[in-house]
Protein backbone atom coordinates (compact mmCIF):
# COMPACT_ATOMS: atom_id res chain seq x y z
CA UNK A 1 0.00 0.00 0.00
CA UNK A 2 0.59 3.53 -0.77
CA UNK A 3 -0.12 7.37 -0.29
CA UNK A 4 0.81 7.58 -4.15
CA UNK A 5 0.32 5.97 -7.50
CA UNK A 6 3.28 6.87 -9.22
CA UNK A 7 3.02 5.35 -13.33
CA UNK A 8 6.15 3.87 -13.35
CA UNK A 9 6.24 1.84 -9.77
CA UNK A 10 7.84 -1.81 -9.75
CA UNK A 11 5.18 -3.57 -7.62
CA UNK A 12 1.94 -1.07 -9.40
CA UNK A 13 1.65 -0.28 -4.91
CA UNK A 14 -1.23 2.56 -4.10
CA UNK A 15 -4.03 3.79 -1.83
CA UNK A 16 -6.05 0.52 -2.77
CA UNK A 17 -2.98 -1.89 -1.70
CA UNK A 18 -2.47 -3.54 1.09
CA UNK A 19 0.11 -4.97 3.81
CA UNK A 20 -0.25 -8.29 2.57
CA UNK A 21 -0.21 -11.34 4.71
CA UNK A 22 2.94 -11.32 5.99
CA UNK A 23 1.98 -11.07 9.98
CA UNK A 24 4.00 -9.36 12.73
CA UNK A 25 5.45 -12.51 14.44
CA UNK A 26 6.22 -13.67 10.50
CA UNK A 27 8.24 -10.45 10.05
CA UNK A 28 10.02 -10.78 12.94
CA UNK A 29 10.76 -14.46 12.65
CA UNK A 30 11.94 -13.53 9.44
CA UNK A 31 14.49 -11.27 10.45
CA UNK A 32 15.62 -13.51 12.69
CA UNK A 33 16.46 -16.14 10.50
CA UNK A 34 18.50 -13.25 8.01
CA UNK A 35 20.41 -12.22 11.28
CA UNK A 36 21.48 -16.18 11.47
CA UNK A 37 22.63 -16.31 7.71
CA UNK A 38 24.86 -13.45 8.54
CA UNK A 39 22.92 -10.94 6.79
CA UNK A 40 24.21 -7.45 8.04
CA UNK A 41 21.73 -5.03 6.05
CA UNK A 42 18.38 -4.77 5.74
CA UNK A 43 15.84 -2.72 3.60
CA UNK A 44 12.10 -1.97 4.76
CA UNK A 45 10.66 -0.81 1.10
CA UNK A 46 7.38 -0.63 -0.23
CA UNK A 47 4.77 0.52 -1.80
CA UNK A 48 5.06 2.74 1.06
CA UNK A 49 7.19 1.40 4.17
CA UNK A 50 6.20 3.64 6.92
CA UNK A 51 2.55 2.83 6.79
CA UNK A 52 2.73 -0.50 8.08
CA UNK A 53 2.04 -0.29 11.67
CA UNK A 54 4.96 -2.78 13.15
CA UNK A 55 7.51 -0.44 11.42
CA UNK A 56 8.77 0.67 14.68
CA UNK A 57 9.08 -2.67 16.37
CA UNK A 58 10.73 -4.23 13.05
CA UNK A 59 13.30 -1.47 12.88
CA UNK A 60 14.43 -2.34 16.44
CA UNK A 61 14.51 -6.18 16.21
CA UNK A 62 17.12 -5.55 13.18
CA UNK A 63 19.16 -2.95 15.62
CA UNK A 64 19.42 -5.34 18.10
CA UNK A 65 20.13 -8.19 15.82
CA UNK A 66 23.24 -5.91 14.90
CA UNK A 67 21.77 -4.91 11.06
CA UNK A 68 22.29 -1.56 9.33
CA UNK A 69 18.79 -0.72 8.30
CA UNK A 70 17.67 1.14 5.44
CA UNK A 71 13.98 2.69 5.24
CA UNK A 72 12.70 3.70 1.60
CA UNK A 73 10.29 6.02 2.43
CA UNK A 74 8.31 8.41 -0.46
CA UNK A 75 8.46 10.97 3.06
CA UNK A 76 4.94 12.11 2.39
CA UNK A 77 4.06 11.49 5.15
CA UNK A 78 5.46 10.32 8.73
CA UNK A 79 4.18 9.52 12.18
CA UNK A 80 5.49 11.77 15.27
CA UNK A 81 6.16 8.25 17.05
CA UNK A 82 8.98 6.78 13.80
CA UNK A 83 10.84 10.04 14.24
CA UNK A 84 12.69 8.64 17.08
CA UNK A 85 13.12 4.71 15.81
CA UNK A 86 14.78 6.70 12.05
CA UNK A 87 17.19 8.90 14.99
CA UNK A 88 18.48 5.71 16.25
CA UNK A 89 22.56 5.20 15.03
CA UNK A 90 23.01 2.21 12.50
CA UNK A 91 19.29 3.42 10.60
CA UNK A 92 19.57 5.26 7.07
CA UNK A 93 16.58 7.05 5.22
CA UNK A 94 16.12 6.63 1.89
CA UNK A 95 13.34 8.84 -0.83
CA UNK A 96 12.54 8.88 -4.11
CA UNK A 97 12.57 12.61 -5.84
CA UNK A 98 11.65 13.40 -9.45
CA UNK A 99 11.75 17.29 -9.86
CA UNK A 100 12.53 20.61 -7.94
CA UNK A 101 8.95 21.67 -9.63
CA UNK A 102 6.18 20.08 -7.69
CA UNK A 103 3.84 19.94 -10.40
CA UNK A 104 6.51 17.57 -12.23
CA UNK A 105 7.04 15.98 -8.90
CA UNK A 106 3.13 15.58 -8.42
CA UNK A 107 2.56 14.47 -12.30
CA UNK A 108 4.67 11.38 -11.60
CA UNK A 109 3.27 10.43 -8.05
CA UNK A 110 -0.36 11.55 -8.89
CA UNK A 111 -0.72 12.70 -5.13
CA UNK A 112 -1.52 16.46 -4.80
CA UNK A 113 0.75 18.26 -2.02
CA UNK A 114 3.35 15.03 -2.03
CA UNK A 115 6.52 17.59 -3.08
CA UNK A 116 5.71 19.75 -0.53
CA UNK A 117 5.69 17.36 2.02
CA UNK A 118 8.50 15.00 0.80
CA UNK A 119 10.86 17.95 0.74
CA UNK A 120 9.84 19.35 4.08
CA UNK A 121 10.49 16.01 6.01
CA UNK A 122 14.08 15.78 3.87
CA UNK A 123 14.81 18.71 5.47
CA UNK A 124 13.30 17.41 8.97
CA UNK A 125 15.20 14.19 8.60
CA UNK A 126 18.68 16.40 7.72
CA UNK A 127 18.13 18.55 10.61
CA UNK A 128 17.72 15.50 12.80
CA UNK A 129 21.06 13.94 11.40
CA UNK A 130 19.68 10.92 9.86
CA UNK A 131 21.62 9.92 7.03
CA UNK A 132 19.66 10.45 3.86
CA UNK A 133 20.02 9.02 0.15
CA UNK A 134 18.04 10.45 -2.84
CA UNK A 135 16.88 8.44 -5.69
CA UNK A 136 15.36 10.13 -9.27
CA UNK A 137 14.01 8.00 -11.95
CA UNK A 138 13.96 9.74 -15.51
CA UNK A 139 10.79 9.00 -16.36
CA UNK A 140 9.76 12.02 -18.65
CA UNK A 141 10.87 14.24 -21.69
CA UNK A 142 12.63 17.01 -20.24
CA UNK A 143 12.04 16.27 -17.30
CA UNK A 144 14.22 18.38 -14.27
CA UNK A 145 16.25 16.11 -13.14
CA UNK A 146 19.37 17.66 -12.47
CA UNK A 147 17.51 20.66 -10.97
CA UNK A 148 16.34 18.10 -8.50
CA UNK A 149 20.09 16.75 -7.69
CA UNK A 150 20.68 20.41 -7.10
CA UNK A 151 17.84 20.99 -5.02
CA UNK A 152 19.02 18.25 -3.06
CA UNK A 153 22.26 19.04 -2.34
CA UNK A 154 20.95 22.86 -1.43
CA UNK A 155 18.98 20.54 1.68
CA UNK A 156 21.77 18.52 2.47
CA UNK A 157 21.28 15.18 0.64
CA UNK A 158 24.71 14.80 -0.81
CA UNK A 159 23.75 10.68 -1.68
CA UNK A 160 21.99 10.77 -4.78
CA UNK A 161 21.64 8.38 -7.56
CA UNK A 162 19.89 8.43 -11.05
CA UNK A 163 17.91 5.49 -12.96
CA UNK A 164 16.11 5.09 -16.02
CA UNK A 165 12.50 4.13 -15.96
CA UNK A 166 12.52 0.40 -15.84
CA UNK A 167 10.01 -1.72 -17.81
CA UNK A 168 8.55 -3.31 -14.50
CA UNK A 169 5.82 -3.42 -12.60
CA UNK A 170 3.44 -0.48 -13.86
CA UNK A 171 6.68 0.82 -15.71
CA UNK A 172 6.58 -1.97 -18.45
CA UNK A 173 2.21 -0.78 -19.27
CA UNK A 174 -0.12 -3.42 -19.82
CA UNK A 175 0.51 -7.39 -20.17
CA UNK A 176 4.46 -6.42 -19.57
CA UNK A 177 6.84 -6.55 -16.68
CA UNK A 178 8.61 -9.88 -17.14
CA UNK A 179 12.01 -9.06 -19.01
CA UNK A 180 14.40 -9.89 -16.94
CA UNK A 181 16.75 -7.91 -19.23
CA UNK A 182 15.05 -4.73 -17.11
CA UNK A 183 16.69 -5.83 -14.01
CA UNK A 184 20.18 -4.41 -13.31
CA UNK A 185 21.89 -8.20 -12.91
CA UNK A 186 22.51 -7.71 -9.29
CA UNK A 187 19.31 -9.57 -8.33
CA UNK A 188 20.31 -13.06 -6.00
CA UNK A 189 24.07 -11.90 -5.82
CA UNK A 190 24.22 -11.51 -2.16
CA UNK A 191 20.58 -10.15 -1.38
CA UNK A 192 16.86 -10.91 -1.47
CA UNK A 193 13.72 -10.18 -1.44
CA UNK A 194 10.85 -11.24 0.84
CA UNK A 195 7.52 -10.07 -0.71
CA UNK A 196 3.99 -9.29 1.81
CA UNK A 197 2.77 -12.83 1.00
CA UNK A 198 6.30 -14.24 2.02
CA UNK A 199 7.36 -14.87 -1.36
CA UNK A 200 11.25 -15.32 -1.71
CA UNK A 201 12.77 -12.97 -4.92
CA UNK A 202 16.38 -12.11 -5.82
CA UNK A 203 15.58 -8.47 -5.08
CA UNK A 204 12.57 -6.35 -4.53
CA UNK A 205 12.33 -5.36 -8.60
CA UNK A 206 12.08 -9.18 -9.89
CA UNK A 207 8.80 -10.43 -7.17
CA UNK A 208 6.82 -10.45 -9.69
CA UNK A 209 8.90 -11.86 -12.36
CA UNK A 210 10.04 -14.80 -10.55
CA UNK A 211 10.29 -16.61 -6.92
CA UNK A 212 12.05 -19.52 -5.01
CA UNK A 213 9.56 -20.19 -2.53
CA UNK A 214 7.50 -18.81 0.87
CA UNK A 215 8.83 -18.51 4.33
CA UNK A 216 5.53 -19.28 5.52
CA UNK A 217 6.30 -22.71 4.61
CA UNK A 218 9.87 -22.73 4.24
CA UNK A 219 12.95 -21.55 6.12
CA UNK A 220 14.40 -18.84 4.47
CA UNK A 221 17.95 -20.40 4.65
CA UNK A 222 16.96 -23.44 2.71
CA UNK A 223 14.81 -21.15 0.64
CA UNK A 224 18.09 -19.38 -0.46
CA UNK A 225 20.27 -22.66 -0.39
CA UNK A 226 17.37 -24.75 -2.54
CA UNK A 227 17.44 -25.37 -6.66
CA UNK A 228 14.75 -22.57 -7.28
CA UNK A 229 17.20 -19.98 -5.96
CA UNK A 230 19.58 -21.29 -8.12
CA UNK A 231 17.30 -21.51 -10.87
CA UNK A 232 16.19 -17.90 -10.63
CA UNK A 233 20.07 -16.76 -10.56
CA UNK A 234 20.59 -18.31 -13.52
CA UNK A 235 17.65 -16.58 -15.01
CA UNK A 236 19.38 -13.06 -13.74
CA UNK A 237 21.19 -10.97 -16.96
CA UNK A 238 24.78 -9.63 -16.17
CA UNK A 239 25.38 -6.45 -14.62
CA UNK A 240 26.53 -4.05 -17.01
CA UNK A 241 30.13 -3.40 -17.72
CA UNK A 242 29.51 0.16 -17.20
CA UNK A 243 28.45 -0.14 -13.62
CA UNK A 244 25.96 1.88 -13.82
CA UNK A 245 23.31 -0.56 -13.73
CA UNK A 246 21.52 -0.15 -10.02
CA UNK A 247 18.06 -0.28 -10.21
CA UNK A 248 16.07 2.61 -8.29
CA UNK A 249 14.45 1.76 -5.61
CA UNK A 250 16.93 -1.14 -5.36
CA UNK A 251 17.59 -3.71 -2.04
CA UNK A 252 21.05 -2.82 -1.49
CA UNK A 253 21.75 0.13 0.71
CA UNK A 254 24.67 2.47 -1.08
CA UNK A 255 28.40 1.56 -0.34
CA UNK A 256 29.15 5.13 0.78
CA UNK A 257 27.07 5.13 3.43
CA UNK A 258 26.25 2.04 5.36
CA UNK A 259 27.29 -0.65 2.64
CA UNK A 260 29.21 -3.32 4.32
CA UNK A 261 31.37 -1.53 6.47
CA UNK A 262 35.34 -2.88 6.79
CA UNK A 263 35.99 -4.26 10.29
CA UNK A 264 36.26 -0.68 12.60
CA UNK A 265 34.96 1.66 10.13
CA UNK A 266 31.79 3.17 11.55
CA UNK A 267 29.68 4.24 8.80
CA UNK A 268 27.78 7.35 10.69
CA UNK A 269 31.12 8.81 11.80
CA UNK A 270 31.08 12.54 10.98
CA UNK A 271 28.51 11.89 7.95
CA UNK A 272 27.85 13.28 5.20
CA UNK A 273 31.37 13.86 5.10
CA UNK A 274 31.60 10.56 4.00
CA UNK A 275 29.38 9.82 2.16
CA UNK A 276 29.22 10.03 -1.91
CA UNK A 277 28.96 13.69 -2.82
CA UNK A 278 28.83 13.92 -7.16
CA UNK A 279 29.91 17.95 -6.87
CA UNK A 280 33.39 16.31 -5.76
CA UNK A 281 33.58 12.80 -7.24
CA UNK A 282 31.51 13.70 -10.56
CA UNK A 283 29.24 11.03 -10.73
CA UNK A 284 26.22 9.43 -9.10
CA UNK A 285 26.46 7.24 -6.56
CA UNK A 286 25.70 3.15 -7.69
CA UNK A 287 26.03 0.15 -5.66
CA UNK A 288 26.82 -1.72 -8.82
CA UNK A 289 30.13 0.20 -8.41
CA UNK A 290 31.08 -2.03 -5.72
CA UNK A 291 30.56 -6.14 -4.99
CA UNK A 292 30.45 -5.81 -1.96
CA UNK A 293 27.09 -4.16 -1.92
CA UNK A 294 24.39 -5.93 -0.15
CA UNK A 295 23.77 -9.03 2.98
CA UNK A 296 26.25 -12.07 2.89
CA UNK A 297 24.95 -15.29 3.27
Amino acid sequence: MCQAHCGHCYNESGPSGTAGDMTREDWLAVLDQAAAMGVGQIQFIGGEATLHPDLPELVNRALDLGMVVEVFSNLIHVRPELWPVLRQRGVVLATSYYSDQADEHEAITKHRGSHKRTKANIIKAVGHGIPVRAALVDIREGQRVDEAKAELRALGVTNIRTDRLRGIGRGAGEGGGKDTAELCGNCTHGRAAVMPNGDVAGCVMSGAMMTAGNVHGTPLAAIIGGPEWQSIAARIPSPRPDGHGACVPDSCTPREDSCQPSPGVDPWENFPATACNPDQDGSDCSPAESDACGPSY
